[in-house]
């Protein structure tokens, strides 16, 4: 009998996390996403903003995260790290590939570290709940925050407005998994959800206190940083 989809092997070689086939990754992320953790915190009292993104050149995967400043609008310091992607790109498991290389730039980032980490991609907006930053942040145990620049699931409840600020909640399977948010006027919207420890209100709003453009600036920050090979 030839295996299903699910069954068939999902990674090229042994993966950190033990994981081989579709199956046993979609088991993990149902599980882990049971983890995610709502808290609130004032965003307007965080000071050190973390910022993200991993870029790949081929299979090899370039990791960066900044610690941002919000009261100068700098970047304080940050760190990068690389390594050999572990699988291609699979939609709905983005996670699996970036996660090992942003968990080592992580384990290099110095003090300060960020109150809140914004990550290039989705949080519990995902079909199983657990995006790379909600990933992320069950795995660190970290406040996160996804902002990604597409949507995976849902339909917006409201017409989203042009002006900054300007929001409409993202509704999948009877539930608010997340929030369409302009940033910009004119602007496409960003998809901001909870990765972990955070509520979305807290994350809408530290989201426009960092945006100048379309994407958080400590999200840029990283983004140029992890291109810069």
């Amino acid at each position: 009998m030839k295996p299903s989809p699910a069954d068939e092997p999902l990674f090229p070689r042994p993966h950190p996390w033990g994981v081989r086939t579709a199956a046993e990754a979609q088991a993990l992320q149902r599980r882990l996403a049971r983890q995610v953790r709502f808290e609130s915190w004032d965003p307007h009292t965080v000071r050190w903003v973390g910022g993200a993104d991993v870029s790949a050149r081929g299979e090899r995967l370039r990791a960066a995260i900044v610690v941002w400043d919000a009261t100068t609008g700098a970047v304080h310091h940050a760190a990068t790290a690389a390594m050999d992607a572990p699988m291609p790109y699979r939609p709905g498991f983005l996670s699996f590939r970036e996660i090992p290389v942003l968990q080592q730039a992580w384990a290099q980032l110095e003090e300060p570290r960020p109150q809140v980490l914004l990550v290039d991609g989705h949080g519990i907006a995902h079909p199983r709940g657990l995006g790379i930053a909600a990933h992320l942040g069950v795995l660190l145990d970290w406040p996160t925050v996804g902002v990604a620049k597409r949507r995976l699931v849902g339909h917006l409840a409201a017409p989203l407005g042009e002006a900054r600020g300007a929001r409409a909640p993202l509704v999948w399977q009877g539930r608010v998994i997340g929030m369409a948010v302009r940033t910009r006027t004119g602007v496409k919207p960003v998809w901001v959800s909870v990765g972990h420890r955070a509520t979305l209100d807290a994350a809408v709003a530290l989201v426009l206190r960092c945006s100048r453009y379309r994407l958080p600036e400590p999200i840029r920050a990283a983004h140029r940083l992890a291109g810069a090979w």
